[in-house]
């Protein structure tokens, strides 16, 4: 019998549903088997790992060389990571408690002689996590094995961190430039008068500066008197730990610091013999006088009798690291980091989301092994809600008996002490920058922009609020009147809730609030914190607290990974990138370069989080020194 070929449209769209479904089931099966080839690869390297732990040769040298920027939590997803170190590419962070775990590590590691720090490449720190790996590194010296610093120039940042070492190297043609603090910001105001944009600024709190710019063209006296009160007090404790590190009178120091341009040009320029001569470095060397100096120490040759047996902080820590796996049910310690600008919903890792970080305190404190909460808070604030979400997590933490202790990083002001303040105790840093108590609103509004166009806006509405947030229509004064009603009432919050929790009263707080800045001393002096230390001594106080033992464990509580994050973490963070690495294997650049960019958000800041007709207020510092 004939067979007759159907023709037409429908038998099209049937052939072309198999091609697809063909197609469909070739990509599934080609994801599938690479996720398989990531899994084996990820438990043969992992083995490999293993093995590598034995390679840490006797007499080696811990080379710590910090690249980018020194963070209390990545930003950076696992995967991100995992490629750019993968094509032997910086992520531009290092993770506080990965380089402090890894030093004090190998303080009890007989395998491990000395450190070299190579501070070159931090490109930035607040003085607050300085100190705390500075103290790390004290703790490695207390074991009896020296630090040595070398760089080809020091900026003041990295040079706190080299003050901490036995021996201070500078290259012959490098320099020590302690130039001090600064707070400039731009101002905005002109260019919005020129294209006729109105800013209404609502605020409570004489010294509350954030949204200054958009309605001043230069710095208030009010912002100028704060801002110069806490960063002296920031610079004076800079220079009193430097001149005790290096043994140098406090006042001669200051002296050197002010007098810096009459001074280098008194040297003719060598930056390098002034830095000698301030007693600020022991000697001048070169890379490869230092290599033989340390040579002559008696640390053995590396790889093939060249240069000196050396071991880099990333795979030691990779090769050493104890985590706490799930099977671990003793009781314990747990920690939650709050870093970056508060905003309101879920955040991922290195943001603080007013859901997710209040999440975050609900699952540990639900947790049977949680006895104690750490909070470390580094945020300059953000929103008001968000931050409430958070604290009320923290209440409801002590009211369940948990101990709760927040260790104040570099910053923890405006909504970063909001989120702080209900703690049973408060840690900062001397350095740390806080208080800012004080609530702001910001309203734009642009008929004069569009007026310059030839447009204008006209028409009818229901109630004085409907289109009152229309920025192509002036601001009604009523509705002005209305938002700084919420402004003001946001204030009376945040210091009412500040004086109960602090035990003090609303005139007492209000006294020191007013949007002011204080650093970590003089909050303490102001009763706005309870102890000045790091997070070292608000473990050890909360742990005391908890009654808990030395060796209980310490957990980070953070957002739960997916399987393919979890293998690009532990792949990234060690054995991957050895493997390659020792293998000579480079991920292509363009596949680095395409994840970072399907991944970048086109963020613009708080502002971003806000939405037509709901008022957003609040609580932040642009207190950050340069």
């Amino acid at each position: 019998m004939m067979q007759v070929r159907e023709r037409g449209f429908i038998p099209f769209v049937r052939q072309l549903g198999r091609g697809i479904n063909a197609v469909r089931l070739v990509i599934i099966n080609l994801v599938f088997f690479a996720v398989l080839a990531v899994v084996l690869l990820a438990l043969l390297v992992g083995v490999a790992a293993h093995r590598q732990a034995a390679t840490i040769l006797n007499g080696s040298v811990l080379v710590i060389k910090p690249e980018g920027e020194l963070v209390e939590q990545y930003s950076l997803d696992p995967l991100q990571r995992a490629l750019s170190s993968a094509q032997g590419q910086t992520t531009g962070q290092i993770q506080v408690r990965d380089l402090i775990g890894a030093i004090d590590r190998a303080a009890n590691d007989p395998r491990i002689s000395r450190i070299l720090l190579l501070p070159d490449d931090l490109s930035a720190a607040g003085f607050a996590n300085l100190q705390e790996v500075g103290a790390a590194l004290d703790r490695f010296r207390g074991h009896g094995k020296p630090v040595i610093a070398w760089a080809a120039s020091y900026d003041q940042r990295q040079y706190l961190l080299a003050a901490h070492a036995d021996r201070v190297l500078l290259d012959p043609q490098g320099s020590v430039m302690l130039t001090g603090l600064s707070n400039y910001r731009l101002y905005y105001k002109g260019l919005l008068d020129k294209l006729g944009i109105d800013v209404h600024l609502f605020r409570v709190g004489q010294y509350k500066s954030a949204a200054e710019p958009f309605i001043l063209d230069h710095a208030s006296d009010a912002a100028k008197a704060a801002d110069s009160d806490w960063m002296g007090d920031l610079w004076t404790s800079y220079l009193q730990q430097v001149a005790g590190l290096r043994r140098i009178p406090l006042e001669q120091l200051r002296k050197d610091t002010e007098q810096a341009p009459e001074q280098i040009s008194a040297v003719g320029g060598d930056t390098a013999r002034l830095a000698m001569q301030g007693h600020l470095v022991d000697a001048l060397a070169t890379q490869q006088e230092l290599v033989k100096q340390l040579r002559a120490q008696g640390v053995p040759a590396g790889r093939q009798g060249k240069s000196f047996r050396q071991i880099r902080m990333e795979r030691y820590a990779s090769l050493t690291r104890h985590s706490v796996g799930p099977a671990d049910q003793r009781p314990g310690i747990a920690v939650v980091v709050a870093e970056g600008d508060i905003v309101g919903g879920e955040e991922a890792a290195g943001k603080i989301g007013g859901e997710s970080t209040a999440a975050l305190i609900r699952r540990a404190r639900e947790a049977k092994t949680t006895k104690a909460l750490v909070l470390r808070v580094n945020s300059p604030g953000g929103e008001v809600f968000a931050a409430e979400q958070i604290r009320r997590e923290i209440e409801l933490t002590r009211q369940a008996g948990i101990p709760v202790v927040v260790s104040m990083g570099d910053v923890a002001a405006s909504g970063g002490y909001w989120i702080s303040m209900n703690a049973q105790r408060i840690f900062a840093d001397p350095t740390t920058i806080t208080g800012s108590i004080g609530i702001f609103g910001l309203y734009y509004s642009a008929p004069a922009a569009i007026g310059k166009l030839g447009v204008a806006s006209d028409g009818v509405s229901t109630g004085p609020l409907a289109g009152a947030f229309d920025v192509t229509r002036p601001l009604d004064p009523r509705v002005g009147q209305m938002v700084q009603a919420i402004i003001n009432r946001g204030y009376f919050d945040f210091v009412s809730r500040v004086a109960l929790a602090r035990h003090q009263s609303y005139q007492q707080i209000d006294g020191i609030a007013q949007g002011r800045v204080w650093s970590g001393r003089e909050a303490l002096q102001h009763g706005l914190v309870d102890a000045l230390g790091g997070q070292t001594q608000a473990i050890a106080w909360v742990r005391q607290q908890a009654h808990l033992p030395a060796t209980a464990p310490l957990r980070y509580i953070e957002a739960p990974r997916g399987l393919m994050q979890r293998l690009a973490g532990s792949l990234g963070d060690d054995a991957l990138v050895l493997a390659m690495d020792s293998s000579g294997w480079h991920l292509p650049g363009w596949l680095v370069q395409l994840n970072r960019l399907s991944r970048a958000a086109p963020g613009l800041g708080l502002l971003e989080q806000a939405r037509a007709g709901r008022p957003n207020v609040y609580a932040y510092c642009q207190c950050q020194p340069q």
